[in-house]
């Protein structure tokens, strides 16, 4: 049985994977954020560990740049992005799959058992943003805009760009409501924008629908 440490900030998420995965994997420890998730994975060594994208302390990339090369464990992300440059962004770092949170029980049982063994995993969505990333011969160039967004405040601006409605944000992201209006006032400051139609249009032009 392979073993397993999931790494996700939200306590309520970890306890649905725990009871969606039952007796199909060995949970054998959990972190909430990049500091907790280095120290426990350092000291467990799973086979795989299921990791956010999104995490305070840096997200899941800050992970396995701490981590690089001095653990044996694999790394299967478990993400409610599906956006290409988390995707790409992950994969660069040494992860050996992508998949997004509406994947059922089964399947992450089945994801985990082949990142276990070697094999590379997305959802078939997400596959074909990693093909046409190292298909590329040009690195992407870093967008100063978009840089200056927290991870969060991207999760909450390409929600809204596909037109959710803020109820419908904190739900997808287990935020409050209170919280989304925070993180979409924050987006509209930083990139000058004055209401969510210009940031949809925003979004749309850099291709982050």
């Amino acid at each position: 049985m392979n073993t397993v440490v999931l790494v996700d900030d939200h306590q309520m998420f970890r306890t649905g994977v725990k009871a969606e995965l039952g007796d199909g994997v060995e949970i054998v420890g959990e972190a909430g954020d990049v500091d907790e998730a280095v120290a426990v994975i350092r000291d467990r060594k799973p086979d795989v560990v299921l990791l956010d994208v999104h995490l305070p302390g840096g997200g899941g990339i800050e992970v396995l740049r701490r981590l690089h090369g001095s653990v044996p464990s694999r790394f299967l992300a478990l993400s409610v992005s599906d956006a290409a440059e988390d995707v790409i962004g992950v994969v660069r770092g040494g992860a050996r799959g992508y998949v997004t949170k509406t994947i059922s029980g089964p399947e992450l049982t089945d994801a985990i058992a082949r990142v276990a063994e070697g094999d590379a995993v997305f959802s078939p969505r997400l596959a074909g943003f990693v093909l046409d990333a190292f298909a590329a011969s040009d690195v992407p160039a870093v967008d100063p805009e978009l840089d200056q967004l927290t991870q969060r405040e991207r999760e909450v601006l390409r929600l809204i760009a596909r037109g959710y409605a803020y109820k419908e944000i904190a739900k997808e992201l287990f935020i409050s409501v209170k919280t989304v209006e925070t993180h979409v006032s924050s987006v509209l400051r930083k990139l000058q924008l004055s209401n969510r139609h210009e940031l949809s249009r925003w979004a749309a032009a850099r291709r982050l629908v």
